[in-house]
């Protein structure tokens, strides 16, 4: 009963399903295209990775994300937003934001930000030519070739704007707002019609007007793409599915003038997941999530010679926190290299080296299409998570992308080929940490639905 929204009405229909399917509703088994299973995902998950990157993400280098919750939509003309108080975001009194963060958020290491600042010195002086050394400015103009370089697979928010805002996640927590209807509607049938390569003709599954075919004709085509579209599909489906499970897991259960209660709303959850009330969506959707986790954790584990150099720091200002966090991050990234059964990339963009780059440059715009489309997100917390999350995804899809300049980058100096931003990997991680609670999440519900 704790789990059901308090609206003081009896719902006998809800529990009799809850108890009829709650094994349903569970995914087990392999997954499509990768020779890994749930179970061995959720063991390496829940009681190895999940409480060590939780820690990581409670530091202040993680705890605090730049975002520019303002910009307007770029696709449609719709200035309304949400007006329920759980859709607001706090925003960081600039003190309460570390020094070293404040100072360099757009670089990703005291290195990185000694060059800029060095740089931005010399040009106050209108002395650049003269007083910086060759190896300095060559690091500069690598810094800004990066910055707008063609690599990023996210429309990224202008840090510097003044409307650009440090935001504590762990304060504005991702969770049941309320917002929902036409609206949300619109904002992931945008990203499913117009982004992820379907003709308008096959109908989603549950979608308007998809026939009563269950879902078979999406599913032929799905099955006829080749293995990166129907990959591009599986990832935000993946996404979207660990959304919901947050949203379930986070429910307003109680809302009253002394307090406010929030945790897992079983019939929410039902409604998104359970295989009858589904047509059978539930648990492909959840196997989709299962799927995300792989790529973002196999991103990690590639990530790793970028963040083992010496010269890379996580840097706030506090140098005993800073070694305490990045010993802990690289404890987490060899955790996630010894994972048995990583997903193998390189079965993407094979063959046909000129047709393998166009299809890679289509799939990196319509990513980037999808991150644009956080912009038109009425609920602002939503919008601020949505925004993370895809950076995240993003992020980790550069890194697999990349991985002939990161088999390149020195132990020491700097990495000229390849650069993460700070916002890069503060997204990077905590999307993952979203991944990695919605799978845990998924073991409460299945204790919850197996006691009821």
């Amino acid at each position: 009963p704790l789990s059901l929204p308090d609206t003081g009405e009896w719902q006998p229909v809800t529990l009799c399903i809850a108890s009829s399917t709650s094994r349903k509703i569970l995914v087990t088994g392999y997954l499509d295209d990768c020779t890994c299973d749930v179970e061995t995902i959720d063991a390496f998950n829940n009681y190895k990775l999940f409480p060590r990157l939780n820690e990581l993400l409670e530091s202040d280098y993680f705890r605090y994300y730049k975002v520019n919750l303002k910009k307007p939509c770029p696709f449609w003309n719709d200035s309304s937003h949400c007006g329920i108080r759980d859709c607001a975001v706090k925003p960081c009194p600039s003190n309460e934001v570390p020094d070293g963060i404040r100072s360099g958020s757009y670089k990703y290491s005291e290195e990185a930000n000694n060059l800029a600042e060095e740089c931005e010195e010399a040009e106050r002086l209108g002395a650049v030519d003269g007083s910086l050394s060759e190896e300095t400015l060559e690091a500069v103009l690598r810094w800004t070739r990066h910055d707008d370089s063609s690599d990023s697979f996210c429309e990224v928010d202008d840090i510097h704007s003044p409307d650009a805002e440090y935001v504590d996640l762990l304060l504005n927590p991702e969770r049941y707002t309320g917002y929902k209807g036409p609206d949300a509607w619109k904002i992931w049938n945008s990203i499913y019609e117009e982004n992820c390569f379907k003709p308008q003709t096959v109908k989603r599954p549950l979608a308007s007007g998809r026939g009563d075919d269950e879902g078979r004709t999406f599913y032929n085509w799905l099955k006829g793409v080749c293995v990166e579209k129907r990959a591009f599909y599986r990832l935000v489906s993946g996404l979207h599915a660990s959304i919901n499970i947050h949203l379930s897991a986070r429910y307003l259960l109680q809302d009253t003038w002394s307090e406010k209660k929030w945790g897992p709303n079983v019939t929410e959850f039902q409604q998104r997941f359970d295989e009858v009330l589904t047509r059978g969506e539930g648990p492909r959707r959840l196997k989709n999530l299962y799927f995300l986790y792989l790529i973002e954790l196999r991103a990690l584990s590639k990530a790793l010679p970028f963040f083992e150099r010496p010269g890379f720091q996580l840097y706030t200002g506090n140098k005993i926190q800073d070694a305490e966090i990045k010993n802990l991050l690289l404890e987490i990234l060899h955790l996630a290299k010894s994972f048995p059964l990583h997903f193998d990339e390189n079965s993407f963009f094979a063959g046909n080296q000129k047709e393998a780059a166009k299809l890679k440059e289509e799939f990196r715009l319509h990513f980037k299409n999808i991150s644009k489309i956080m912009d038109c997100v009425g609920c602002f917390k939503c919008r601020l998570w949505g925004k993370l999350q895809t950076q995240g995804l993003g992020t980790a899809l550069k890194i697999l992308f990349s991985e002939n300049l990161i088999e390149k980058i020195p132990e020491s100096g700097p990495s000229y080929g390849f650069q993460l931003t700070r916002q890069e990997i503060v997204a990077l991680f905590n999307a993952f940490g979203r991944i990695s609670t919605s799978v845990k999440e998924l073991e409460n519900f299945r204790n919850i639905l197996q006691n009821m």
